[in-house]
């Protein structure tokens, strides 16, 4: 449903209860609060889809510029971190991924010898410095 079409929908919503109240089955007042609390929901609902991540993602959490990241199949912790722009005032002290609901450690010499960690889609990775 597009935002226009909500909209339409919402409209045609206040349009029969304000029909209903003058049938004098609800009040005016309590007709426009239900007609704007619907239309505010509405808008809430369409900038929730339209914030959503469209596709396999990994959730970058720390002093980063950019927290989402798509998802692709070479996506490392090493890339996942240069993709992320970490902005932290000193290397990181602690790196971990969380994946299905496990914290899973990361050693940062493991990385700087360059064995990176793949990633998975929904990984949620923690950089703390």
């Amino acid at each position: 449903m597009t935002l226009d079409s909500l909209k339409i929908a919402v409209m045609s919503l206040a349009a029969g209860l304000l029909a209903g109240c003058a049938a004098g089955y609800t009040t005016q007042s309590k007709t426009t609060a239900d007609a704007q609390a619907a239309y505010a929901a509405g808008e809430q609902a369409a900038l929730f889809r339209l914030q959503k991540p469209h596709g396999p993602v990994v959730t970058v959490v720390g002093p980063v510029r950019n927290s989402s990241l798509t998802w692709t199949s070479d996506l490392t912790v090493a890339k996942a971190i240069l993709a992320a722009d970490y902005v932290g005032s000193a290397d990181p002290k602690q790196i971990m991924i969380v994946r299905n609901g496990q914290a899973v450690p990361i050693d940062l010499q493991q990385i700087l010898k360059g064995d990176d960690v793949p990633l998975l889609s929904g990984d949620l990775l923690i950089v703390r410095p």
